[in-house]
């Protein structure tokens, strides 16, 4: 089998011959065979690693992406397998959050798009709680787990702005579809960083561009641990005949 210099690695990927050694180092690459004056000798298989490897950078990141691979030269294959399926389910529970988010922006855009406090003024605990139905236990829950952050006035009672109850709003919806307390917290999150539900609104599609870009370089990916395994000895199956 032919051999192949770190130079030779790094040209294609524009990197250092360093990272290189650094990605074998770290188990992201098999280890090399040296000669006899300590030099390296990456083969075919060296470069299909690091194909792979970067590959899944832009799919799964830094952390999955080097557990991946450590698993894989490792011969840790269903490990490998359940990570790549964890990846692809988050990745779906990531766009129907993206659809719920969208349709809950929808239903509170809907409503007068006004700043203005709520009539009378902020709402207390209770009264929030009673316009969304809920026990002020439960927003107190939504509270400690970030999802609500109320001011306090000098008797230290909570008092609910316009974006406090907006921010209940959106979470009381997301809630009836099965959503976590942590996942919510993030996206009431975003809506905070966006500036309020029609920044979010315009970020969406941007939001929606991420999790294509995401999709697509885990099917890259694929491809390339695919090319990586049946080198290791692990040929993907062929495509059995068409049912009728």
């Amino acid at each position: 089998m032919k051999t192949l210099r770190p130079t030779d690695l790094a040209r294609e990927h524009g990197i250092s011959t360093q990272a290189v050694r650094n990605y074998e180092r770290d188990g992201f690459l098999p280890a090399a065979e040296r000669t006899a004056s300590g030099y390296r000798m990456y083969t075919e298989v060296h470069v299909a690693a690091l194909r792979a490897y970067l590959a899944l950078l832009p799919a799964y990141g830094y952390a999955v992406g080097g557990e991946i691979m450590t698993a894989l030269n490792g011969g840790a294959l269903d490990e490998v397998l359940t990570v790549i399926d964890r990846g692809h389910s988050q990745l779906l529970r990531d766009r129907e959050t993206l659809d719920a988010v969208r349709l809950a922006v929808g239903h509170l855009t809907e409503q007068p798009r006004t700043a203005a406090e709520p009539a009378g003024g902020p709402l207390s605990v209770g009264e929030l709680a009673r316009r969304l139905r809920v026990t002020p236990a439960t927003l107190r829950n939504w509270e400690s787990h970030g999802v609500l952050t109320p001011e306090r006035d000098q008797a230290g009672y909570r008092r609910y702005h316009a974006v406090d109850v907006r921010d209940a709003e959106l979470a009381h919806l997301l809630r009836r579809g099965g959503y976590l307390l942590e996942h919510i917290a993030g996206v009431v999150e975003q809506i905070r960083t966006a500036g309020g539900t029609e920044a979010l609104a315009d970020a969406l599609g941007s939001w929606q561009a991420k999790l294509t870009a995401q999709g697509l370089a885990m099917l890259h990916a694929a491809t390339r641990v695919g090319e990586y395994l049946a080198l290791l000895g692990h040929p993907l199956p062929r495509r059995g005949p068409a049912l009728r």
